[in-house]
């Protein structure tokens, strides 16, 4: 990380990245703000709260209670449940040894890192791991991630497999949710395959199929399906190089400008505001920052959606919109599209009413 980003944090330490909040990195890639506080490691849920717009995130003890229950009784028995899911429903060879990476409790996240490098050097080991640790680096930091699962195929291709409490309803699950645990899995992927690379293997080894295990309807039964995630890697891969090269927009931003959350409230939300954010509804889901940056857009455009923002390429406010549908403003060159949308649609409205 460069003296400039580690300028932005302050005397704050840095926030350490898992494989939610590198997935998160996709949910809106082109927002400078997010890119330069994730970069320098900036605590975004402490920031919005110093500032008074704390975001509601996290699953509720219920909802982690049911997921680590149902992780635990698939796992049971060196994994019995899940190796008959592998086998029956999707035609894995889940036969072979089974190696638990994290068994000890007092274990170095390096030393078990070293010890999942270990195992993986030998493409022919293990055909379940259990607990294995991966690393990835973003925006110079080494994030260390911990997959569900490891399974070999008998092709001997690696699959992640991530193991999910949300249900699969009729063949049918929520589909923000199965798109999120996509994601997810990416990031492992991408970081098992760096890793392969390391050892001299061949990253495609690792499938791009991933294996996603959930409850069935209403039961704590497993179902799996699988999900090909090669949309994502893509998505993810552009996301991480451009936090690689975000120096340069931290670079640019004027001295003063600090994300210390030892300043006062007043000092964040200016130093905020000197860095260019691109809010969407959608972000409420995937950023801690979202209800501040909410706050900032009200009255815009942006606030109304992404398809809205794009249909009204240069109308950035929602009382501009409204002058230029009525016809008592008059458009630029860049809005003439826009407005003649809006008036096509106020003359609709009023026919309507």
């Amino acid at each position: 990380m460069t003296a400039g980003l580690d300028r932005l944090r302050g005397s704050t330490p840095a926030k350490r990245h898992n494989a939610r909040t590198i997935a998160a990195l996709t949910g809106n890639p082109g927002c400078t703000r997010r890119a330069v506080l994730d970069a320098a490691g900036v605590d975004k849920p402490k920031l919005a709260q110093h500032i008074g717009f704390p975001g509601a995130f996290g699953q509720s003890r219920f909802a982690l209670a049911r997921g680590n229950g149902f992780e635990a009784m698939l796992k049971a028995d060196d994994c019995a449940l899940l190796r008959s899911v592998l086998a029956e429903t999707l035609q894995l060879d889940a036969s072979g040894a089974y190696d638990d990476l994290g068994e000890d409790a007092d274990d170095t996240l390096a030393a078990r890192h070293g010890r999942t490098r270990g195992l993986l050097a030998d493409a022919a080991g293990a055909a379940l791991i259990d607990h294995p640790l991966l690393t990835l680096e973003v925006a110079g930091q080494r994030v260390f991630l911990e997959p569900d699962l490891i399974a070999f195929q008998a092709g001997g291709r690696l699959h992640v497999v991530e193991i999910k409490s949300f249900a699969i309803v009729d063949g049918q699950a929520d589909s923000a949710k199965v798109s999120a645990a996509a994601v997810q899995a990416a990031v492992y992927v991408l970081a098992l395959r760096r890793l392969l690379e390391e050892l001299g293997h061949d990253p495609l080894l690792v499938s791009h199929d991933v294996v996603l295990v959930c409850t069935e309807n209403f039961s704590l039964q497993p179902a799996a399906v699988v999900l090909d995630v090669r949309k994502q890697l893509s998505t993810l891969r552009r996301q991480l190089t451009r936090l690689a090269s975000v120096s340069a927009l931290a670079a640019a931003l004027p001295a003063t400008v600090s994300f210390d959350l030892a300043l006062p409230p007043a000092d964040l939300i200016a130093a905020l505001a000197h860095v260019q954010a691109r809010y969407a509804p959608e972000c409420l889901s995937t950023c801690e920052l979202a209800v501040y940056c909410r706050h900032e857009a009200a009255g815009s455009t942006a606030a109304l959606g992404r398809p809205v923002r794009e249909a009204l390429g240069g109308v950035d406010t929602v009382a501009e919109a409204l002058a230029l549908a009525a016809g008592t403003a008059t458009p630029t060159a860049e809005q003439a599209e826009a407005a003649a949308l809006l008036q096509a649609a106020a003359r609709l409205r009023a026919e309507l009413l």
